[in-house]
């Protein structure tokens, strides 16, 4: 009770003292005193505020990245924390935690013990709060540990950013007003493809997954190269083959976000620019059918040979008009520069993907090394992809169809991943059904095709009429009986190869047939 009693005493006398003293003499006594128990302390504090300067304008960038990485979920100091505040977006699922206003928590670097206190204070009269962050080192290491740990921090929480944000699917607006500040227009991304569900053979899943991760890891070993850190994609083959899928798991494995280039939309190649400009860091720049999409791909040897033969009276003349007609459209000149030109290093990490159902359209300047580094050719189902869309679609790894599916596909009667997939969809209810439909479609399509060879083979055996056309495709008049005798001999053996193929279609049913009584 006397130790009591004389603390009150103590406490009466400092408050006081407080009202009595001149305010001018208590803000020199605190000064000391702090003066004083840093001298005495072992450790050294460094406050972080949530605003820079004293005006409350200007985010302290620091202060964020403290917050995400304090607020890390997988982040084990956090959970050493008495006194968390929990909170999700209505845009993410991810529950993030955040430490309690005045709490402290704890962090290991280096061997050495930091520590994280979370101010908030409320001003006077006012109803605006003054939060911090302050960090607590050793004094004898402050000076090795405080660069690289905040370093650490920025790192850390940079990546928790990149994985925990919500990723956005960009498009380019018309702009009839040759005004480009809103360039893009974005809806939320939620696109569910990822390399589990593609229906890819392991060998190209494995490569591509190899090279995204090389080249988001990338940073340091681009700056020292001198390479702007980009990558160009072109990723070609049939319609239904997977190409939009791809950039879609492509986006999910990186969390970066889309921008869709519409180029139809876009006047002309300052407005280009200007979109590339627009895109962020992180992301994926995709122009879909780059051989549809514009007038790009136009031979441009026709257009030298055709300026070959004017009179150099007319060659100015029509060099005015083309410069005339090309400043109101997007030129290929304007799209090399896009993919390869300076203006393509205004950003970091970024992938610009082609797509193209028709590789050979595509204009050869567009597809070159260090414009389109990885070309991925993606065709007909195999048998791997295939086993991967039962897996999906039927949740099986084995049925007695497999066999024979797969010898379809090697006989040449493979369909595209979406054909595949729709016909599983549609008999995702039974596995037996949907496995003789697409047995019966790959039959269908191994039928079809021998068929429309059977019938090309009888056309050229054909000697009509000495059209023109024939003289280009046979060679001179005087090779026509030679070429007609020899297609005949070729037309007797396209006979045999057509008995022996409707032989292998009567043996395939009859093993289809039979089993499923097996």
């Amino acid at each position: 009770m006397e130790i009591l009693s004389q603390m009150w005493s103590l406490l009466g006398l400092l408050t006081v003292l407080q009202n009595v003293l001149p305010s001018q003499l208590l803000s020199l006594l605190h000064s000391l005193y702090e003066s004083l128990q840093d001298l005495l302390s072992p450790y050294s504090y460094f406050e972080i505020p949530e605003f820079n300067g004293y005006c409350g304008v200007d985010l302290n960038d620091l202060y964020r990245h403290v917050h995400l990485y304090l607020n890390a979920a997988n982040h084990a100091p956090g959970a050493a924390c008495r006194r968390l505040t929990l909170s999700r977006s209505p845009s993410s699922n991810r529950i993030s935690f955040a430490v309690a206003p005045n709490h402290t928590v704890h962090d290991a670097f280096g061997g050495h013990r930091v520590t994280w206190t979370h101010h908030v204070e409320t001003a006077q009269d006012s109803l605006e709060e003054k939060r911090s962050f302050t960090l607590r080192l050793p004094k004898r290491h402050r000076h090795a540990l405080l660069s690289p740990y905040l370093a650490h921090v920025t790192a850390r929480a940079e990546e928790f950013e990149r994985v925990s944000r919500e990723r956005r699917l960009f498009t380019n607006n018309t702009t009839g007003s040759g005004s480009f500040e809103s360039g893009w227009v974005s809806v939320p991304f939620r696109h569910p493809s990822t390399f589990e569900t593609l229906a890819l053979e392991p060998e190209l899943k494995r490569q591509i997954k190899n090279d995204l991760t090389a080249f988001a890891d990338g940073k340091e070993f681009y700056n020292r190269v001198g390479r702007a850190w980009k990558r160009g994609y072109l990723l070609h083959g049939p319609p239904g083959s997977g190409k939009s899928s791809l950039i879609a798991a492509m986006a999910n494995f990186l969390c970066y976000d889309v921008y869709d280039l519409e180029l139809t939309k876009v006047s002309d190649n300052s407005e280009l620019r200007s979109l590339l400009i627009q895109t962020t860091n992180r992301s994926i720049i995709v122009i879909e059918d780059i051989d549809c999409s514009v007038d790009l791909t136009a031979d441009r040897t026709t257009k030298k040979t055709q300026a070959a033969k004017l009179s150099k009276r007319k060659k100015s003349q029509t060099a005015s008009f083309t410069r005339c007609e090309e400043s109101g459209r997007v030129t290929l000149s304007g799209l090399l520069n896009f993919t390869d030109g300076l203006w393509s290093c205004c950003g970091d990490e970024r992938i610009v993907v082609f797509t193209t159902n028709h590789r050979d359209s595509v204009d050869p300047a567009l597809v070159r090394c260090g414009r389109m580094d990885v070309h991925v050719s993606l065709n007909t189902c195999g048998v791997h992809a295939f086993r991967e869309l039962a897996r999906n679609y039927l949740g099986v790894d084995s049925h007695v169809l497999f066999e024979a599916v797969e010898g379809c596909i090697r006989s040449g009667g493979s369909l595209t991943p979406a054909h595949v997939g729709e016909i599983l969809l549609r008999n995702r209810g039974d596995a037996d059904v949907a496995m003789r439909e697409v047995l019966a479609a790959m039959q269908g399509r191994m039928l079809a095709a021998a068929a429309v060879a059977d019938q090309a083979e009888n056309e050229e055996t054909t000697v009509g009429v000495r059209s023109p056309e024939s003289v280009l495709l046979m060679g001179s008049p005087e090779n026509w009986d030679a070429l007609s005798g020899k297609k005949r001999k070729e037309q007797h053996g396209g006979n045999n190869n057509w008995d022996k193929k409707v032989k292998f279609f009567v043996r395939l049913r009859s093993l289809t047939r039979s089993d499923p009584g097996r």
